[in-house]
């Protein structure tokens, strides 16, 4: 059994233009007094040069080097927001807009075409900085359609997902060739937002090896799906680990829906770390059962707590849950030490021939 690395943490929601928050060193340097091992890294200009890392061996292992002094390594690299991008259906696109350089904005094509040019890039950075997998988004297509009503025309999900398979399968080719797994994260709002979704997408393209899981136990709880059984049922494909906690408290005025309601009088929300309903030590126990590799990384998102009392609580709360792992079994003083021969004269055999 291998023993989950951490603590890390997502820098996506702490960036900012004031320091320590606004420089990959300031960062680093704030995590590593946190008490944190490692960052995953979001593919923005402030923080890596993607096309400089996708090309040169040399700036990657400067850019390692440059944590190193801090004590921090990275843990992946994130591109949710060109993973949204690979595929938007038309309702959001002005929403989405902002995801996108200035001068793609109301370019549909040109967006996408630049969001798949980027994943490409960063699964070669990944490889040149020696890392297993990314974190990143499907996108969709299908999302304004997830409720059946009006009625959905016969074909339309089928379609949706066939062009979703074909956006991805080339980008998944390049994972491949560069060695690194691309991990979904399980999200409301992307088309693969649960197991069916996750397995619908996966037998279309082929049970491609590099499509894997990012696994987020707040978006199953908000979606009230059995996120430990999900580890049971897709140990096999999880490379990240989000760290979130969340609840899901039903009322008689709304549900899993939300009304519309800002998420702090939402059923369902988001809580730091210890402040919500999901079972870590269940979760920590399954993943060490199952032999997952990775890093155990803190995504902060709370709708109360501030993100800098979040941040810094979250590290001794993951490095507490982090299971190392035994090198024997408990029982293993009072082996026997009996062979073949022995077993079968204990179940009255004769003994074996030859």
């Amino acid at each position: 059994m291998k023993t989950i690395k951490g603590p890390g943490i997502f820098l996506a929601q702490f960036m900012g233009p004031d320091a320590p928050f606004a420089t990959l060193e300031g960062l680093a340097g704030w995590a590593a007094d946190l008490g944190y091992k490692g960052i995953q890294i979001p593919c923005d200009p402030r923080l890596i040069d993607l096309e400089t890392a996708a090309t040169s061996k040399e700036y990657c292992d400067d850019f390692r080097g440059r944590l190193v002094e801090y004590g921090i390594e990275p843990t992946e690299l994130s591109t949710h927001l060109q993973g949204q991008l690979v595929a938007v259906h038309p309702a959001y696109d002005n929403l989405f807009d902002a995801f996108a350089p200035a001068e793609l904005r109301g370019r549909p094509a040109a967006r996408q075409e630049w969001a798949v040019g980027q994943l490409k890039l960063a699964a070669q950075a990944s490889a040149n900085l020696g890392l297993a997998a990314q974190a990143t988004f499907s996108g969709s297509l299908a999302w304004p359609y997830f409720y059946p009503w009006p009625q959905r025309p016969a074909g339309l999900i089928e379609e949706a997902f066939a062009e979703l398979a074909r956006r991805w399968l080339p980008i998944l080719n390049v994972f491949d060739e560069a060695g690194v797994d691309c991990a979904y994260e399980i999200h409301p709002g992307e088309d693969l937002f649960d197991g069916t979704t996750f397995e619908r997408f996966l037998a279309l393209v082929d049970d491609h090896p590099r499509a894997t899981l990012l696994y987020d136990p707040s978006h199953l709880v908000l979606q009230q799906i059995d996120y430990l059984g999900y580890i049971d049922a897709y140990h096999e494909r999880i490379r990240c680990f989000h760290v979130k906690d969340a609840e899901f408290r039903p009322n008689s005025r709304s549900g899993v829906y939300g009304g519309y309601s800002d998420w702090v009088e939402r059923p369902g929300r988001f809580r730091s770390l210890g402040d919500g309903q999901v079972d870590f030590p269940a979760i920590f126990s399954k993943l060490a059962q199952y032999d997952f590799a990775g890093w155990a990384v803190l995504e902060w998102e709370c709708a109360l707590k501030h993100p800098e009392d979040g941040a810094r609580e979250g590290a001794a709360f993951i490095a507490e849950h982090i299971i190392r792992v035994t090198p024997h079994a408990f029982d293993g003083f009072a082996a026997s030490g009996i062979d073949r021969a022995g077993n079968r004269r204990l179940l009255g055999l004769e003994p074996p021939i030859g």
